[in-house]
């Protein structure tokens, strides 16, 4: 609940789901008249509804300013104030409005953002909790009620997770073949592999995510993740097949640990690991509330475009995907290839 009033992504990614908003203003019944096709307040209405004085109204408007003018907080004057000062006939005290030479409104989505950042108020306190509530029950039934595999809802994850197989092979075969080590080197390596992207070992990814034992790993990654392991493991391979060639004899473990800490500060592949860092954090603490300690310092908003990927319309579960007969056509096209 704190962290609502004091991270700016905690706020943001309950102001980013669209598809929670119609909920929240319908279950909270704040109030408010229409205007210009949206629902707004006046100071004085927000402090009633938030237990609070307009005096602190503005110490917050002072404070976070451009966080509420980016969520529809705006000084109203001219037109635009004539036009609103006729949807107030009859509310509150209309006469002092009527005499106002300017208006601060508030959207629906301003009254949220207060909401999330006033810490003087047990009314605040109880809609965060309800706005919580709210967000994470529509979430979960956007997601089929379970948000563990939301990932597979991308319309690019069986693609992604195909492509990412066909080099796991290429990779476990090049260990198998190149690398002197005993059987345990396909565990040690591919823990390798997720510290040098994620910074975590599989045993650390399946606790954060609170997977069971049975659960594997890739199952729950992103397309972007899969995309930065498939480049690392088809990289790692080309590179042992040849280190190994070169030397006459299968590479040592020490020798391919270099290779993994040359290939984590590669250039052309850092863009990828940035990418999954960014998408892995971010989005797992907003979909799964899983927070991944050694990334937290990835961890930005989640953009409403990806609300619509995971949750939208053209958002389907894996079952959905796999009953396509186009989606059938294009894998068996890639296994004739």
């Amino acid at each position: 609940m704190s962290e609502l009033t004091t991270s700016l992504i905690a706020r943001n990614n309950v102001l980013n789901t669209p598809y929670a908003m119609s909920e929240l203003e319908s279950h909270l019944a704040l109030g408010g008249v229409q205007f210009e096709g949206e629902t707004v307040f006046a100071k004085a209405q927000v402090a009633k509804i938030l237990d609070i004085t307009e005096r602190t109204i503005d110490n917050y408007i002072a404070s976070y300013g451009d966080e509420l003018s980016k969520n529809g907080y705006r000084i109203l004057k001219g037109k635009h104030l004539k036009n609103i000062k006729l949807c107030y006939v009859g509310e509150m005290n209309f006469a002092d409005i009527s005499k106002a030479p300017s208006l601060a409104i508030f959207s629906f989505r301003t009254v949220l953002n207060l909401a999330m950042l006033v810490t003087e108020s047990e009314r605040a306190k109880f809609i965060r909790s309800k706005m919580l509530d709210i967000v994470i029950d529509v979430i979960a039934q956007k997601a089929g009620g379970n948000t563990k595999y939301i990932n597979q809802r991308d319309e690019n994850y069986l693609m992604s997770a195909y492509i990412e197989e066909s080099h796991r092979r290429l990779f476990t075969d090049a260990l198998r073949d190149c690398l002197q080590m005993g059987n345990h080197k396909y565990a040690v390596y591919t823990d390798k592999i997720y510290q040098a992207i994620f910074r975590e070992n599989a045993k650390e990814y399946k606790q954060i995510l609170k997977l069971n034992s049975q659960d594997k790993v890739r199952d729950t990654m992103y397309v972007e993740v899969l995309t930065a392991v498939a480049s690392f493991e088809n990289g790692l391979a080309t590179l042992l097949k040849q280190k190994s060639e070169k030397l006459g004899r299968k590479v040592l473990p020490d020798e391919l640990d270099k290779m993994i800490e040359e290939a984590e500060n590669n250039p052309f592949l850092q863009p990828f690991i940035l990418d999954a860092r960014v998408k892995m954090s971010s989005r797992d603490l907003c979909f799964r509330d899983a927070l991944h300690h050694k990334l937290e310092q990835y961890i930005q908003a989640v953009p409403q475009v990806d609300f619509e990927k995971f949750l939208g319309e053209k958002s389907r579960s894996l079952e959905e995907q796999l009953s396509d007969p186009e989606m059938l056509n294009v894998f068996k096209r890639l296994k004739d290839r």
